[in-house]
């Protein structure tokens, strides 16, 4: 019998290392799906266009996102609906926005930032990443190694100015100590004790079992 296929896009700059220690119920098929480099000035709405293009919609299907991955796979599921959606340190609307991200969209200080800002060398992005991802852990920049400045400028602009209604089919887990993503500013379906914004590869064995809770 063929198996659902469960669609995976990990966070903003992230490979799939955040993910890898996790496990995933085996009458699922599990695919990642690459962060692709936008276009120049490509709008976000082409953009999600571009990713959906390789999701096989003839078949029921899941989709699973981390931090600005859980953004986009909610964008997805608007042209190519899921059985279910799962986001992991990740928002399910506009308004659980913290208030940093509110202040980048007012001041629109992330756009005016020079692109050399969001250089993946920079001892600049290694701090920013570390203090708002999780200050104790010394090798955050592992986790993160998709550094094409224009690309994290823009999906840092993209959800900065992102709006959107929650969308009551969307499942979230959320990190108790997450500080890119609040969790005082959701009501999430279930919270990690303890848990970063790095919680999926810190706390990988209680991610898994909610997951195989979830995921039937």
């Amino acid at each position: 019998m063929e198996r659902s296929k469960l669609y995976i896009i990990s966070g903003l700059g992230a490979d799939f290392k955040v993910l890898q220690r996790l496990q995933f119920p085996e009458h699922l098929e599990v695919v990642f799906l690459d962060w692709l480099i936008p276009v120049k000035d490509e709008p976000f709405a082409d953009y999600v266009w571009r990713m959906a293009e390789r999701i096989d919609d003839s078949e029921p299907f899941y989709l699973l996102g981390y931090s600005f991955g859980g953004i986009l796979v909610q964008e997805i599921d608007r042209i190519k609906p899921a059985e279910k959606i799962v986001i992991l340190g990740s928002i399910k609307s506009s308004d659980e926005k913290s208030r940093i991200i509110r202040l980048g969209k007012m001041t629109r200080i992330p756009q005016y930032l020079p692109q050399q800002f969001y250089n993946g060398g920079t001892i600049k992005l290694y701090s920013y990443f570390r203090k708002m991802f999780d200050r104790k852990n010394p090798k955050i920049l592992q986790y993160f190694t998709v550094r094409d400045a224009y690309y994290l400028k823009w999906c840092v602009a993209r959800i900065v100015e992102w709006q959107a209604p929650a969308n009551p089919k969307v499942i979230q887990i959320l990190g108790d100590s997450d500080i890119v993503f609040p969790v005082k500013n959701s009501r999430p379906d279930y919270i990690i004790l303890g848990g970063t914004h790095l919680f999926p590869a810190t706390k990988h064995k209680e991610v898994s079992q909610l997951l195989a809770k979830i995921l039937t």
